[in-house]
């Protein structure tokens, strides 16, 4: 047994069932023998952002895995790592390596020294002996601590020699262990928020990670306080619940824009809190109580009251257990409510003219407005690809039960989409799995719908073909005029017939809601479908800060 077998052994222990990979790595051949199925993209990248997809609708229970090649291969995976690490994400990668006599000499890449800045954990494995306590710490940091990527090099001629037996035999998967925040906290946390006049729960993806929808739920019903989520977090709170705020990237609803203003304590759950312009800000003079089991992101980017380090479920329950303790009765939450149902129908009510448009080219918020109402929410996955069609569906999107929508993108590599969904189908091959992306994404992974095709993981592209660059309607007029600069044209359903997929083409606003539910009944049957809709450049938003 060499290295590379034992490799493949232990992620056959840690119950690894799929591998991504692209094009070569000894690892491939191994994992295959041990019976892991493998799956090749047409990127690097593409290969490391299906991962992603996988892990990020598992909770960190599952996780997505990539095995691509050194040097280029490793040089080429670095924009899904990044996409991975930007939204704490748990992925394990697990690039070739150049020979050991090698790794310091230009310009050999390293990728366990280039790719440090950008992951949870990176290291390369310098001897066979090590190969055990190096994947060890790798599944630990995977399942505990602050999520985000895992890389472990593997050396050439390292892996490829004999190991030692004791590699396996002392083996033992690192279990998760969850941490509870400290009780004196939770108690001054549950002291300002029963002293709040306008409390806000502001909830984020470590509430999906902790499988705390539930806790949250509980939490919110017995303040009686309103549950904005962020982009990652959505999902996490059902929006069609009487205190859902809906969620936000730049864009968001009217009734979270006004309690963000209005909040006078936040309960940060599950959240790094990192500003970022793909997202709303912390309303100024808010008390806030940040939890996240990153501690490093406490008092990065916002100055918390209280801190509450550690799982979001654990810390959802005590803080339910210590205003139980408190309080007589749950608070009465029909006001709130009321107010809020009343901000969302005068907000739907600005839309409707754009929700219901019969217009063409089709407007880009009927082609929401009707995915809204054809999916069968609770059995499908929804997700944006970067830009305009993020910008617009995330407020208008209805998201129910937790990964019912994707939301991604502290950086926002543009056509993210496509892998993604592949990953998460892998992880829910019952769930209708759905994409709205422009013609841009689509040119960064629209070759990936053969991978989706040949994978047998069907899933559904809607791409708004809209001739154009969308998120930048007045940029640069001059290149534009000139140059052409952000102009571009497709057949994209024909190109996705060429790639084994069945391709819509849609022009007609009536035709949106057959071509959907067709797209359900052929995913149903196994095969993947591109939805080439011509649609408008809708620069209108959703959003107040400019």
């Amino acid at each position: 047994m060499n290295g590379i077998e034992a490799i493949a052994r232990i992620l056959g222990r840690e119950g690894v069932e799929w591998i991504a990979c692209y094009p070569s790595n000894p690892l491939i051949e191994a994992a295959a023998r041990e019976g892991i199925r493998l799956i090749a993209f047409r990127h690097e990248r593409g290969a490391i952002m299906a991962a992603d997809g996988y892990s990020r609708t598992s909770g960190r229970q599952r996780f997505g895995v990539a095995a691509v090649q050194s040097q280029a291969g490793a040089e080429n995976s670095l924009g899904g790592i990044a996409q991975a690490f930007a939204d704490n994400v748990p992925v394990l990668v697990l690039p070739g390596g150049t020979p050991l006599d090698r790794i310091a000499v230009r310009p050999n890449f390293s990728a366990a020294r280039e790719y440090a800045g950008l992951t949870r954990r990176a290291e390369a494995i310098y001897a066979p002996e090590q190969i055990g306590a190096v994947m060890r710490r790798a599944f630990h940091a995977l399942r505990n601590g602050p999520p985000g990527p895992v890389v472990v090099e593997l050396t050439a001629d390292v892996c490829a020699r004999e190991a030692p037996a004791s590699v396996l035999d002392g083996y033992r998967p690192p279990a998760l262990v969850r941490q509870p925040p400290p009780p004196e906290a939770v108690r001054e946390a549950a002291g300002l928020l029963l002293a709040a006049a306008r409390p806000l729960i502001w909830a984020g993806a470590g509430v999906l990670a902790a499988g705390a929808s539930e806790g949250l739920r509980e939490l919110a019903e017995l303040l009686a306080a309103p549950v904005f989520t962020t982009m990652p977090g959505k999902s996490a709170f059902d929006e069609r619940h009487p205190l859902a705020l809906g969620a936000g990237a730049g864009t968001t609803t009217l009734a979270a824009h006004r309690r963000l203003r209005e909040a006078d304590v936040l309960l940060a759950l599950g959240t790094s809190l990192t500003r970022t312009g793909y997202g709303q800000a912390i309303p100024p003079g808010a008390r806030v109580i940040h939890n996240t089991v990153a501690i490093d992101d406490i008092h990065k980017d916002e100055a918390p009251e209280v801190a509450l380090p550690g799982d979001a479920a654990l810390a959802a329950a005590a803080l339910t257990a210590e205003l139980r303790e408190r309080l007589e009765a749950p608070r009465d939450a029909a006001p709130t409510a009321a107010a809020i149902a009343a901000d969302r129908a005068r907000w739907l009510a600005g839309w409707t003219l754009l929700l219901e448009s019969d217009e063409t080219p089709i407007n880009t918020y009927r082609v929401i407005a009707e995915i809204d109402r054809a999916l069968d929410r609770e059995r499908s996955i929804v997700t944006h690809d970067a830009g305009a069609p993020r910008d617009s569906i995330v407020p208008f999107y209805t998201a129910t039960t937790p990964h019912s929508y994707v939301g991604w993108g502290k950086t926002t590599h543009l056509g993210f989409s496509i892998p993604l969904l592949i990953g998460a189908k892998l992880a829910h091959p019952d769930r209708f799995c759905l994409c709205l992306m422009g013609d841009g994404a689509f040119g960064m992974s629209g070759m990936d719908i053969e991978t989706s095709v040949r994978a047998g993981a069907p899933i559904t592209a809607v791409v708004l073909n809209n001739g154009g660059m969308a998120t930048y309607p007045g940029g640069f007029p001059t290149a534009r005029e000139r140059y052409g600069v952000s102009r571009m044209t497709g057949d994209y359903a024909a190109i996705a017939e060429g790639m084994g997929a069945t391709g819509i083409k849609v022009r007609d606003p009536a035709a949106l809601r057959p071509a959907l539910d067709r797209a359900r009944r052929l995913n149903a049957e196994g095969r993947t479908v591109l939805i080439d809709v011509h649609s408008n450049m809708e620069a209108r938003r959703s959003r107040w800060d400019r």
